[in-house]
This record gives C-alpha cells, sequence and structure tokens, in this order.
C-alpha cells in the first residue's frame, strides 16, 4: 500500500504524538508499505525532504504553544503527493493538515482514518474563558471533523466514550498506540545509574520518582510536587525529565513547598537517551487526567518501572493495581502505595518483571502496525465498496 500520513507536528519536535507516529512509520515499512510524511514547516517556505514534505505556515502560540497553521492547500509539493497516488491517507491531527489531507483524499478518491490523540476538552484554558463553553466548542468542532472521514482511531476506550458522546457518526475503532521495545531492551548497569544520579545531583542513597512529560497546566505536576512535600521521607527525589510553558512556575513552586533540593529538572533529553532517564527512577508517577493514552506511562512500564499515577478511564488495562502499580485518588493512597512499592524488596521485583513483560506483550509497535495494516486494508475495501453503489445509484 501506499499511506501518506499527514500531521502538525513531526521531528525533531517530541511528543507523544510524534513518538506514535514514527513507531507507526518505520513498523510499516518492515511490512512493505510505501509511507510518505505530510506536515508543516517552521517557517514561510515549503519543501520536501526524503519522504517527508514540510508545508509552509505560521504560528499561533496564542492559540496553543507551538501551534502552528497553514492556509495552503493548492501547492507543488501537495500535488507531487497527489501525483503519487496513494491508497489512504491516515490524518494525525484536526486542524490544516486536516485539510490537506482531505483535499488529497477528494482528489485520489480514496479514504481517510483519522486518530484522535488529543482529549481537547482538558485543554480548553489556552482558548476559552468558560470550560463549559470550551467543551461545547470542542465537542462541534471534534464532530464536524471526524465524521468527514471513514474510520477514526480511538487510543483507549476512554477517548470512543467521549467521542461518542460528541455525537461522532463514523466507526471508531479502539487501537493502542504501540512503541518501539527495541529502545528500551538493553538495561543500564547499576555503575551506569550511579554515573548518571552523580551527573544529576542526586544523592546516591535517594529513591527515584520520575515523571516525563510537556511541562503545562493539563499534566498537573503540582500534585505531585505538593504531595512530595508532604512526605515524611526525605530520601526521595523527584526527577522530571521534559520542558514546557509551565516549567518556571513549577521550578518556584518547588522552591516555596521547600522541596527546591529534592526537585531535579532535567529538561528535554534526545531520544536515543531516555531510556537511561526512565530506568534510573524507581517508580513513575503521574498526576495527569488530560491524557488519551500516555505513552510515558507505557515507556516506563517497558523500562521494568512501576506506576503511581491518578486514577483515569484512559489507563484502564494499562496500569493493574497491584500488578505492575497503582492508581490512586488522594494523597493518602499516594503514600501508602509509593511506601509499599519502595519498602517491601519482593513486592517491588514482582512489580518491575510483571510491568515489562505486560508491556512487551500488549503495546510492541510491530503488533500496532499489524492491526494498522489490517484496518487500512478493511477501510479501503468498504470505501471502494461505497463508491461502487454511489456509481450503480446514479446510473440508476
Amino acid at each position: 500500500m501506499k499511506i501518506l500520513i499527514t500531521t502538525e507536528w513531526y521531528t525533531p519536535t517530541i511528543n507523544g504524538v510524534v513518538t506514535s507516529i514514527v513507531n507507526l512509520e518505520k513498523e510499516l515499512k518492515k511490512l512493505g508499505h510505501e509511507v510518505r510524511i505530510l506536515t508543516l514547516s517552521n517557517g514561510k517556505r515549503s519543501y520536501k525532504k526524503d519522504h517527508v514534505v514540510y508545508i509552509r505556515s505560521i504560528g499561533a502560540g496564542k492559540i496553543y504553544p507551538g501551534a502552528r497553521v497553514t492556509f495552503s492547500k493548492d501547492n507543488q509539493y501537495i500535488e507531487e503527493i497527489v501525483d503519487w497516488k496513494p491508497d489512504i491517507v491516515h490524518s494525525q491531527c484536526e486542524f490544516s493538515t486536516f485539510r490537506i489531507a482531505r483535499h488529497v483524499a477528494k482528489k485520489c478518491m480514496i479514504p481517510i482514518v483519522h486518530t484522535y490523540h488529543t482529549v481537547y476538552e482538558d485543554y480548553t484554558h489556552y482558548f476559552s474563558p468558560n470550560k463549559k463553553w470550551g467543551k461545547a466548542m470542542v465537542a462541534l468542532f471534534s464532530k464536524k471533523i471526524l465524521n468527514q472521514t471513514s474510520c477514526v482511531i480511538a487510543p483507549t476506550a476512554k477517548v470512543h466514550s467521549i467521542l461518542n458522546g460528541y455525537g461522532v457518526t463514523q466507526p471508531i475503532e479502539v487501537v493502542p498506540t504501540g512503541i518501539d521495545m527495541d529502545r528500551f531492551s538493553i538495561s543500564i548497569t547499576n555503575d551506569q545509574k550511579e554515573r548518571l544520579k552523580e551527573k544529576l545531583h542526586i544523592p546516591k542513597e535517594n529513591k527515584v520518582l520520575i515523571s516525563i512529560g510537556r511541562l503545562a497546566k493539563e499534566k498537573n505536576l503540582e500534585e505531585i510536587l505538593t504531595f512530595v512535600s508532604q512526605m515524611k521521607s526525605q530520601n526521595l527525589t523527584l526527577m522530571v525529565v521534559g520542558d514546557g510553558p509551565n516549567r518556571r512556575e513549577l521550578e518556584e513552586m518547588a522552591e516555596k513547598l521547600g522541596i527546591g533540593e529534592q526537585v531535579t529538572f532535567v529538561g528535554m533529553i534526545p531520544p536515543e537517551e531516555i531510556a537511561s532517564y526512565y530506568q534510573l527512577g524507581d517508580v513513575f508517577v503521574s498526576a495527569s487526567n488530560s491524557e488519551t493514552q500516555g505513552l510515558t506511562y507505557v515507556e516506563a512500564l517497558a523500562n521494568g518501572i512501576p506506576a503511581l499515577c491518578r486514577k483515569d478511564p484512559c489507563l484502564e488495562n494499562v496500569i493493574e493495581d497491584g500488578v505492575n502499580g497503582w492508581q490512586y485518588t488522594t494523597f493518602e493512597q499516594f503514600e501508602e502505595k509509593l511506601n509499599s512499592i519502595l519498602g517491601q524488596e519482593e513486592t517491588y521485583k514482582r512489580l518491575k518483571y510483571n510491568a515489562k513483560v505486560g508491556a512487551v506483550r500488549k503495546y510492541s509497535s510491530a503488533n500496532f502496525a499489524k492491526t494498522m495494516e489490517q484496518l487500512y486494508k478493511h477501510t479501503i475495501n468498504l470505501f471502494q465498496d461505497e463508491q461502487i453503489c454511489e456509481v450503480q445509484v446514479h446510473a440508476d
């Protein structure tokens, strides 16, 4: 098959959407498919590099930090993609590149499969002063976009339920995003962990809670900082990996809570080094309720790191209480489960083993790509049957 993937973001940007696209692209190529990417450039010039087309765009940071938009649809690079004659378009974002996806699909008379990565109702603080109005806008917008596709991919049952509530009428398939297990197949040694701790000025004897992700309001890292400040143990370090618009506020909050020396803000880490940072952690923590699937949770588990995260429907069948970690709803539960994880050696070994084995079994990118391959073929066949029916109706 010839598969076109459209997305607002692509490498070198690092986020969950880009990670899922890169993994899917790599595995689809292994299966013998031809894949091209269409994304936005970081400037007012369109260009092509290898199999990736970058369409000129302008910044729209006032809508959402880092956002970009394009109004281009008639473009030589887009027409080259049309002439390439893809068999299907897999859209990954609902904005500018979705408009282009629709243009290409219409020209080539092919279906669009769309992955709904982001629960925008958790991001209304960026564009609406009223949360209720913001949620209504999100529902209307999502329904309008998704009903223009042939099939919608929801990473979790939580997203499936939300989209049903929005009134989306197109078929919705739940397909958990896969991760590249090869990146996490090699464990770092104790000596390497000690050297990394020394580099980050983390006391050798401290247990490390690790948080990885975008530092933004919707990720609710403030809760984890507050919990760490309330813990009785002083032999804890919270290692925060990632960057974002809330970093300065979070650093200031840590100082005000009196835990500045217990919190290490690492910043962005190259993808090839991220496994070492996961494995430096003893427990992965998160208080976010804005995830569709939360690839960092799965990546932590794949590294053999038990998880302790705020309870959320997206974590159903991901974090299993007492198997590979726990979900909490209160500080008391957080404290109790953290002490249980770190204070019982046999329990910790069991959680680590279950975390790694379970993640490899459920979330490999190879299995993800094979599932998508079958879904593409099924969608193409249904679309072609619909086209034949339409022709027959018009003929009659």
